[in-house]
């Protein structure tokens, strides 16, 4: 990866053997191994090593999940949060496993709504609630810095299942709890 990257580089009008590039090429790779190390990550295990047995039925929310990916067009960083809810079907998962797998798909090469739907599914498929809702919310760096520019504009995507998909009334309360303000 080194070599490509130098050559890149030299593609763009600059000289890699430069003092301030040396270092440049195995920073980057290291970089992209960093950006993209959710290729090697299984988030169906990730799930299912933390689910449990558990009498709950009610709606759980985690919101504000920070969440930052590589646009798959040109390779650009998007970031923004992402909030996920469910209900339990009398199991529940540990907390720290739904930010994981939004690191997890976050860490590939994206569009935001495969991301979105990619969590909402895994999520239906190894838990199996109820019903489960995910809202992305993401600043685009490709749409910003390049194209058409426009530098305060965001995507909101989202992916209700279950639940969530067939009653309004559950629909509209986790849009308004994720819309609330933090109580602390």
């Amino acid at each position: 990866m080194e070599k490509l990257i130098r050559q890149l580089l030299k593609e763009i009008g600059e000289n890699p053997n430069r003092e301030g590039l040396i270092k440049t090429p195995q920073r980057v790779e290291q970089s992209l191994k960093f950006l993209t190390k959710g290729y090697k990550e299984d988030p169906v295990k990730l799930l299912q090593d933390s689910v449990f047995e558990e009498k709950y039925d009610e709606m759980v929310i985690l919101k504000d999940i920070e969440l930052f990916s590589l646009c798959e067009h040109h390779l650009m960083p998007f970031y923004g949060k992402c909030h996920v809810a469910y209900i339990p079907d009398n199991k529940v998962i540990g907390l720290s496993k739904i930010p994981r797998l939004v690191e997890i798909y976050s860490r590939r090469l994206q569009i935001q709504e495969r991301l979105t739907t990619q969590i909402a599914h895994t999520f239906q498929k190894v838990v199996k609630p109820l019903g489960v809702a995910v809202v992305v919310e993401a600043f685009h760096l490709c749409m910003a810095m390049r194209g058409v520019e426009k530098k305060n504009a965001y995507c909101t995507t989202s992916a209700m299942l279950g639940a969530f998909r067939k009653n309004s009334k559950t629909r509209m309360e986790f849009i308004n709890l994720i819309s609330s303000k933090r109580p602390f």
